[in-house]
């Protein structure tokens, strides 16, 4: 996994947990699942990083 990419894919994944947690916390539903699509998203970067490194060795 490149360094960039898994910075960004854990950004992503902190950034989205945070927001959900802050919605969930002021009762917006709108921004918690904003941020359930953005760890969501987050997630999928990772995972698709991984399968890269798996298949370059």
């Amino acid at each position: 996994m490149t360094d960039n990419q898994k910075s960004q894919a854990k950004g992503e994944q902190v950034k989205g947990k945070s927001k959900e947690a802050m919605g969930r916390m002021v009762g917006n539903e709108r921004m918690t699942a904003e941020g359930r699509a953005e760890k969501a998203k987050g997630d999928a970067r990772q995972a698709k990083e991984k399968g890269k490194d798996v298949f370059k060795d």
